[in-house]
């Protein structure tokens, strides 16, 4: 009886522990992917691996033309200059590209320069000043006179056909009266003489109906006497 007992505690023990063994190896590999899993899923995992991806992959831009400041101010006879700048992805370059000016006011359009070439004809006041291999293509006037006012823009077509042109330049002209050397813009002139105009008219219609009886009044007077 003991000789069977003995044998059964060589054969079961062993078992026993090995059964045990694996319990332990299969428990500590189900927890490891467990944890791996709330890992990759964590908020945090995500977040990174957005941030990398938003990091390795940079948007693309376009090319555009900045027109800086939008108003400019200037006296008859004196001279203005007009900036113009051209960025691009692939370098600030325009020794390639066509360049042109024109300017917009109650008349309508009117072309100024292309390519850096004067399109009116007898008209040698503006040129580009700017440097074009730098991307600059600022315009000068010279001798401003009235006529000069308006909204100027700058416009870029690229090698491929494509038109891309700034926002616009506003030009006021301010011109001497004459008078003690005052000076005022010519948007300022015409206010202040329409304001006059304007007043002249309201003033002649409130004093004709008393100036039509003072009439009567002149004409009455001698029957009455």
């Amino acid at each position: 009886m003991k000789q069977q007992a003995g044998n059964f505690y060589v054969y079961a023990v062993p078992l026993l522990l090995f059964s045990l063994q694996m319990v332990v190896f299969i428990c500590a590999e189900d927890a490891a992917k467990e944890n791996a899993t709330i890992t990759l899923n964590s908020p945090a995992t995500a977040h990174t691996a957005v941030l990398a991806l938003v990091v390795t992959t940079p948007e693309p831009w376009h090319p555009f033309v900045a027109q800086i400041p939008a108003k400019e101010k200037t006296k008859e006879g004196e001279t203005v200059a007009l900036n113009c700048q051209f960025h691009s992805p692939w370098g600030p370059s325009l020794s390639k590209l066509t360049v042109k000016w024109y300017k917009v006011d109650e008349k309508g359009q009117m072309d100024l320069l292309e390519n850096n070439v004067t399109v009116l004809t007898n008209y040698s006041r503006a040129f580009i000043h700017g440097n074009l291999s730098q991307g600059d293509a600022s315009l000068t006037i010279l001798n401003v006179t009235a006529s000069d006012h308006g909204i100027y823009f700058c416009q870029v077509t690229l090698s491929s056909g494509k038109v891309v042109m700034g926002s616009g330049t506003k030009l006021r002209i301010r011109r001497a009266l004459g008078l003690f050397g005052i000076e005022e813009s010519i948007g300022t002139i015409i206010g202040v003489v329409a304001a006059g105009i304007g007043g002249l008219v309201v003033l002649i219609i409130v004093l004709t109906p008393r100036l039509r009886k003072c009439l009567l009044c002149i004409k009455q007077a001698p029957h009455q006497a």
